[in-house]
C-alpha cells in the first residue's frame, strides 16, 4: 500500500515537472518572440515621434498632412500603452511570477502582432496618397504672410484704441524710450504681452508720433519679424526705410557683377548707421537667435547718438535676454471700464442703452469677462455683435467657443492665439493642451500641474537636473511666452499658481478636441465620446458616465458636486491604463469598498483622493496599494486613515505622500449618528431639533478627540525618492520607523505631530531630522514641545519652520538657520529671553515672522536698527500687558504688512511707523478703541500711504482718522484680524497663513 502511494506520488510529481518544463519552454519561446517585437515597437515609436515633431511645423495649412499625422499619433499612443503593459505585466524579474503571467504574455503578443499590421497599413496609406512628400515650405510662407496681414489690420485700429486706455500706455512707453536723450549707446526697449493684447498697435502709435519720434529721429524703420523671415529681404527693407531707395539702388549697383551676400548688405547698413541717430521697431520677435543675428549684423556697436530700438514679443524670457529688466514694458490687459467702453463702441451701443436693459448689461459683462481685457478679442467679438440683434447676444456668448472654430469674423483672433501655440516647442505642446482639463477661470496650482505632467510622461529628465526642476522650467516657459497668466506669487517671487485666459482656453479646447487629446464632460455637453480620448475631465453637477471605451484613458479628473457616476467605476480594471486619477475637486463620497480595488490600476502614478467634505469613509489604505510600483504622488487628503500599511514601503518611486490632519470620526455617517441619538435631540412636544454640523463636520460628542495623523510602519526607509511627507503621528509610530525617517535623504518637506509622544521618541525623531540634508520645510505640532529646547542642531538648509505647542523659550539653534525664510510659531513661550528678537532679527533671509499666541515678560518691545533686513510680514500676538512697541530708524526696511494683536491692555503706544519705508498695511487688534494720535499722524503722513485697520471688541466706530486710517467693529469671538480691501497688496503673500496648505516651501 505504501509502495503504491509512493509510486503515485512519483507519477504525479513527474507530471507536474513535465507540465512545468513544457510551460517553461513555451514561456521562453514566447518571451524571445515578444522581446523582438517589443524592440521593433520601440524603434517604430521613436520614428513616429520624430515625424510628429517635424510635421507640427508644416501641417497647419496642409489638410492631408493633418489627417496622416492624426493617424500616426493615434497609433503611437496605442504603441505606448502596449509597451507600458509589457513593462508592468510581463517584465517581472521573478521566473516563477513570469510563469503565472503566461496569459498576459499571450495577450500582449497578440496585441503586438495587430499593431505591426497597423504600422504597415499606415505606411502603405502614405505611399498611396503621398502625404509626407508634400512641399510644406510654401504653406509656411503663406501662413507668415497671412499673419503679417493680420497684425497690420490689428494695428490699423489705432484710432479706436486711442479712446480705450492706450493714451496712458503710449505716454509711459515714450518716457521709457527717453527720446530727449541725444547721446549714449543705443538702447533696447521691449514691449511684452500675449497675442492680441495690442503690442503692435502700441508700438505703431509710438512710431508714428510726430512730436516724439518723427521730429527727433531722422532715420526710422519698422521691421516685422516673421517666424521664418528672409535675411536678405529684411536687410533690403531696412536699408530702404532707413537710408532711402536711392541708397539701396546704389548699394546693389556697387555689388553688380557678383553674387550679393547677406554680409555685403549688413556691412553697408552698419557703416551708414554708425554716425546716425536712428529709431527702429522690430515687431513680433520670436527667438533669441533672430535677435542675436539682427543685433550683430545690422546695428553698429560704436553708435553713441542715443539711438533707440523697440522690440515687441510675446516672450518675457526673450525680452530679458534682449535688454535690462528696467527697459521691459509689460503691456497690461484693458481694465473692465475701458473694455466695456470698447465693446459697446464696436457693437454700436451706448452705456445708457446698457443701463436701461438689465439683460443687456448682464450679457455685456459676460462678454467683457470672456474677452479678459484682450483688445483684439473685444474688437472682433464686438464687430460680430454689431451685425446681430441684441436678443441674439446671449446665444452668441454661449457659442463663442464653437464660433472661434468656424466663424470668418473671428478668424483673425483665432489665428493670432493659435500662432502662439504653433510656435511652442514640441515638448510644451502637450503640457499646454493638458491645461484644458481644468474649468474656466480655475486657479491651477503649479505643484499639482507639474506633478501631473511628470506622471503623464510629458517631462523628460536632463542629465544632472532634477525632473521636478525641469517641469518647473516648462511651467515658467509657458508663463514667459504669455500662454498662461500668473495667478499668485509668493514672497520670494516664485509663481505658485496660474490661470488660462478664457479665449486662449477656448482655442486650446478646440485644438485638444482635434488632437483627440482631452474630452470634457459637462452639464451642457454630451457625455458620449466617439473617439478614444486619452484624458477625460468631468465638469458640472449632473451625474455623468464616461460613455466611451476607457481602455486608453490615461487621466481622469473630476470637478464639481455629484459629477461622476458611482465611485466604484473610478477604480475599475476598465481604466487599467490610467496614469493620473485626480479627485481633489470632486465633491462626492469615495467609499472604502471602492478604493479596495486600487491595485487594479497598475499604471497609476498620480492619485489624489479628497473625501467629500470631512465625512470621510476612508479608514484604511488597502494592501493592494503595494502593486502600484510606479506611483509617484499619493494624496489622501483629510481621511480617517490611522496607519499606513507596510505595503507603502514597496512604492520606491513615491515622491509625495500626504495623509493630512483631520479628526478621526467615531461615526462615519452623520445620519447614522442622528438615528442613534434621536432621543438626545427631541425637544418639548417630541419635535426633533437636528443639530447643525459644526466646523469639524459633526456635533460635539459625535467625534473622538484623537487627531488623525497617520502612523508609519517599518519599511518607510525604502522610499528613497520621497520629497514630501505629511502628516505623521510620532506617538503611534514605532521607534524603528522613526529612525528610518533619517534615511529619507531626498525629503524636503515634513509635517509631524508629537502630541502624546514620549520624550525619548521626540529626541529620536530630532536625531533623524539632523540626517536630512535636503529638508527645507518642517512643521511640528504638539501640546508640549519643550524637548526642542534641548536640541543643539537643525537641518542647515531649512527655509520654513512651523512650530505649534508650548515651550519655555525659542531654541537657540533657530539662530543658526541662515536660509530661513519663514518662522511660524503658534503656542506659548514662558519666557521670551533677551536674545530672541535679536536672534531672529539677525537672520538675513527671514521674510515672515508669525508669533501667534505669544507670551512674553517685557512691557516694551523695540525693533532696533538693521534688524530683520529682509522681513516682509510681521504678525505678533501679545497675551501680556504690552505698553509700547517701537520701531527704530533702519529696522525692517522691506516690511510691507504688520499685524499686532493685543489681548489685555486698554492702551498701547505704537511709534516709529514713519521709519518703515515700504509698509503697505497695518492691522491692529485691541480690546478697546485705540486713541493713539501719534500713530495716526505717522500713518497719515507716511509717503507710502499705508492702509491701517484697527479692530476692537468693546464698541465700534465709523470714525475715520485719515483717508487711509479706518477703525472697524470687530466681530464677536476670537476671529482673525480684519483684512484690507487692498487685497492686491496681500496677493504676493498668499501662502503664509499659519496652517495653510502652503506649497511655497519647495521649488
Amino acid at each position: 500500500m505504501a509502495g503504491t502511494v509512493v509510486s503515485m506520488a512519483r507519477s504525479m510529481l513527474g507530471a507536474v515537472i513535465s507540465v512545468a518544463a513544457s510551460a517553461a519552454a513555451t514561456e521562453m519561446s514566447l518571451l524571445m518572440g515578444v522581446r523582438d517585437d517589443i524592440r521593433f515597437m520601440k524603434n517604430e515609436l521613436e520614428t513616429m515621434q520624430a515625424f510628429l515633431v517635424t510635421a507640427e511645423a508644416a501641417k497647419e495649412n496642409n489638410r492631408q498632412l493633418q489627417v496622416w499625422a492624426k493617424q500616426v499619433r493615434d497609433l503611437a499612443y496605442v504603441i505606448e500603452d502596449c509597451l507600458d503593459e509589457f513593462m508592468v505585466h510581463v517584465g517581472s524579474r521573478s521566473r516563477s511570477r513570469r510563469l503565472f503571467k503566461l496569459k498576459d504574455r499571450r495577450r500582449i503578443a497578440k496585441q503586438i502582432r495587430g499593431l505591426k499590421a497597423r504600422v504597415e497599413e499606415v505606411s502603405n496609406r502614405n505611399t498611396r496618397y503621398n502625404f509626407i512628400n508634400t512641399d510644406a515650405s510654401s504653406s509656411i510662407d503663406e501662413a507668415n504672410s497671412y499673419m503679417e496681414d493680420i497684425r497690420s489690420h490689428s494695428a490699423s485700429n489705432i484710432d479706436e484704441a486711442q479712446l480705450v486706455g492706450f493714451a496712458k500706455t503710449k505716454k509711459e512707453l515714450i518716457n521709457m524710450v527717453d527720446v530727449n536723450s541725444r547721446y549714449g549707446l543705443s538702447k533696447v526697449i521691449s514691449v511684452v504681452g500675449m497675442g492680441g493684447l495690442g503690442k503692435t498697435t502700441l508700438a505703431r502709435k509710438v512710431y508714428e508720433s510726430k512730436e516724439n519720434i518723427v521730429n527727433k529721429f531722422a532715420w526710422c524703420a519698422w521691421v516685422t519679424i516673421s517666424q521664418s523671415f528672409s535675411k536678405m529681404e529684411m536687410l533690403k527693407g531696412m536699408i530702404m526705410q532707413l537710408l532711402g531707395p536711392e541708397s539701396l539702388r546704389k548699394c546693389l549697383k556697387d555689388l553688380e557683377g557678383k553674387a550679393v551676400q547677406v554680409e555685403d548688405l549688413s556691412r553697408y547698413l552698419r557703416e551708414n548707421l554708425e554716425d546716425k541717430r536712428y529709431f527702429i521697431v522690430l515687431d513680433d520677435l520670436w527667438t533669441i537667435d533672430s535677435w542675436n543675428w539682427i543685433k550683430d549684423i545690422a546695428f553698429p556697436i560704436r553708435n553713441n547718438k542715443g539711438s533707440r530700438i523697440i522690440i515687441t514679443t510675446r516672450d518675457v524670457g526673450l525680452a530679458e535676454q534682449c535688454t535690462s529688466e528696467s527697459l521691459i514694458y509689460q503691456l497690461k490687459h484693458l481694465q473692465i471700464k475701458d473694455a466695456t467702453h470698447l465693446l459697446l463702441r464696436k457693437s454700436r451701443k451706448t452705456h445708457e442703452y446698457m443701463k436701461n436693459d438689465k439683460e443687456v448689461k448682464m450679457v455685456v459683462n459676460k462678454m467683457v469677462k470672456k474677452c479678459g481685457g484682450l483688445p483684439l478679442a473685444i474688437l472682433t467679438i464686438g464687430g460680430m455683435l454689431a451685425s446681430k440683434k441684441v436678443t441674439e447676444w446671449e446665444s452668441i456668448y454661449e457659442q463663442i467657443p464653437s464660433e472661434l472654430e468656424s466663424n470668418p469674423s473671428l478668424e483673425a483672433l483665432r489665428k493670432i492665439v493659435t500662432l502662439s501655440y504653433n510656435n511652442l516647442p514640441s515638448h510644451l505642446k502637450s503640457c499646454f493642451l493638458y491645461l484644458s482639463i481644468f474649468p474656466e477661470d480655475f486657479e491651477i496650482k503649479r505643484r499639482r500641474l507639474v506633478d501631473r505632467w511628470i506622471a503623464e510622461g510629458f517631462v523628460t529628465a536632463r542629465g544632472g537636473v532634477n525632473i521636478e526642476d525641469v517641469g518647473i522650467s516648462y511651467f515658467t516657459e509657458l508663463i514667459n511666452r504669455s500662454m498662461i497668466q500668473p495667478s499668485k506669487v509668493n514672497m520670494e517671487g516664485n509663481i505658485k499658481s496660474c490661470r488660462v485666459h478664457d479665449i486662449m482656453r477656448d482655442v486650446m479646447i478646440s485644438i485638444s478636441r482635434d488632437e483627440i487629446f482631452v474630452h470634457l464632460v459637462g452639464d451642457n455637453a454630451t457625455a458620449v465620446a466617439d473617439c478614444n480620448y486619452h484624458h477625460v475631465a468631468f465638469h458640472g453637477s449632473k451625474r455623468q458616465k464616461i460613455g466611451m471605451d476607457c481602455i486608453h484613458v490615461r487621466s481622469l479628473t473630476v470637478f464639481g458636486e455629484r459629477s461622476m457616476e458611482p465611485s466604484a467605476s473610478l477604480f475599475s480594471s476598465k481604466l487599467r491604463m490610467l496614469r493620473a486619477l485626480d479627485l481633489e475637486d470632486g465633491d462626492f463620497v469615495v467609499r472604502q469598498e471602492d478604493i479596495n480595488n486600487i491595485g487594479s490600476l497598475r499604471h497609476l502614478k498620480y492619485l489624489t483622493v479628497r473625501p467629500f467634505g470631512e465625512c470621510s469613509n476612508l479608514h484604511k489604505l488597502p494592501g493592494s496599494i503595494g502593486k502600484l510600483q510606479g506611483l509617484q504622488s499619493l494624496d489622501l487628503g483629510y481621511s480617517c486613515i490611522k496607519t499606513l500599511p507596510t505595503e507603502i514601503g514597496k512604492l520606491e518611486g513615491l515622491r509625495t505622500l500626504r495623509c493630512r490632519k483631520n479628526e478621526y470620526f467615531k461615526y462615519y455617517d452623520y445620519f447614522k449618528y442622528l438615528s442613534e441619538n434621536m432621543e438626545k435631540y427631541k425637544c418639548m412636544g417630541g419635535i426633533l431639533c437636528i443639530p447643525m454640523v459644526c466646523s469639524s463636520g459633526f456635533p460635539s460628542g459625535a467625534r473622538e478627540e484623537k487627531e488623525g495623523a497617520v502612523a508609519l510602519r517599518q519599511g518607510i526607509s525604502n522610499l528613497k525618492e520621497l520629497q514630501i511627507l505629511e502628516y505623521v503621528d510620532i506617538e503611534r509610530t514605532s521607534s524603528r520607523a522613526i529612525e528610518e525617517l533619517g534615511e529619507l535623504t531626498q525629503l524636503k518637506k515634513l509635517r509631524v505631530t508629537t502630541e502624546g509622544a514620549t520624550e525619548e521618541k521626540c529626541k529620536l525623531f530630532w536625531e533623524a531630522i539632523g540626517k536630512l540634508p535636503c529638508l527645507y520645510s518642517l512643521h511640528v505640532d504638539g501640546n508640549n514641545i519643550e524637548w526642542l529646547g534641548s536640541a543643539s542642531f537643525a537641518p542647515p538648509l531649512m527655509r520654513t519652520l512651523r512650530l505649534k505647542g508650548n515651550i519655555v523659550e525659542v531654541p537657540n539653534w533657530v539662530g543658526s538657520l541662515r536660509h530661513l525664510v519663514k518662522i511660524i510659531f503658534c503656542g506659548s513661550v514662558e519666557k521670551e529671553g533677551e536674545k530672541t528678537m535679536e536672534m531672529l532679527g539677525a537672520l538675513p533671509n527671514l521674510m515672515l515672522v508669525d508669533l501667534s499666541f505669544y507670551y512674553g515678560v517685557r512691557e516694551e518691545l523695540v525693533f532696533v536698527s538693521e534688524a530683520f533686513p529682509s522681513l516682509r510680514i510681521l504678525r505678533m500676538h501679545f497675551r501680556h500687558d504690552m505698553r509700547m512697541v517701537r520701531y527704530e530708524e533702519g529696522t525692517m526696511p522691506h516690511i510691507a504688512e504688520l499685524y499686532l494683536h493685543f489681548t489685555f491692555q486698554n492702551s498701547v503706544r505704537i511709534t516709529g511707523i514713519k521709519h518703515l519705508p515700504k509698509i503697505k498695511e497695518i492691522s491692529i487688534r485691541i480690546p478697546r478703541v485705540l486713541n493713539n494720535f501719534e500713530l495716526h499722524q505717522e500713518v497719515k503722513s507716511h509717503p507710502n500711504h499705508p492702509v491701517m485697520r484697527v479692530s476692537f471688541r468693546d464698541r465700534g466706530t465709523t470714525t475715520v482718522g485719515g483717508s487711509n486710517v479706518v477703525e472697524v467693529e470687530e466681530a464677536m469671538g476670537e476671529s482673525s484680524a480684519v483684512l484690507s480691501e487692498h487685497g492686491a497688496a496681500r496677493e504676493s503673500y498668499l501662502d503664509v497663513q499659519t496652517g495653510s496648505d502652503s506649497e511655497d516651501d519647495l521649488r
